[in-house]
């Protein structure tokens, strides 16, 4: 197992037997509750060799609930996908499935793009 290497801020070395470091913060994002959400479901097919996919925008929160939501819609969907750059890739055309499940989670200001 590796061990997360902890960044120091601005030091380099120091002879200072009382000196503390500063760790830099990590920067922690609220999730909006689903209601709050505004998420757009629209078809991809660029750069995938014309392969369709589902793609969902406009998440804001935590990098581990979009990967939750990501979790819950490709088990319900039976499908693969991934999840990155704030953005969730399911494999096929799923778009008006994808829009009334999230529509029942409670994300209800999901919007359907193209």
């Amino acid at each position: 197992m590796a061990k997360k290497q902890q960044k120091f801020q601005n030091v380099v070395y120091s002879t200072n037997p009382n000196f503390s470091y500063e760790f830099e913060q990590a920067d922690d994002i609220q999730t909006l509750p689903p209601q709050q959400q505004r998420l757009y479901v629209s078809l991809d097919r660029k750069q995938r060799a014309g392969k369709e996919v589902t793609l969902i925008e406009g998440f804001v929160g935590a990098e581990d609930d979009l990967k939750d939501l990501g979790k819950i819609l490709k088990s319900k969907c039976g499908v693969g996908g991934s999840v990155k750059d704030n953005e969730i890739l399911i494999q096929g055309n799923f778009k008006q499935k994808i829009f009334d499940l999230l529509v029942k989670e409670g994300y209800s200001q999901t919007k359907q793009k193209g």
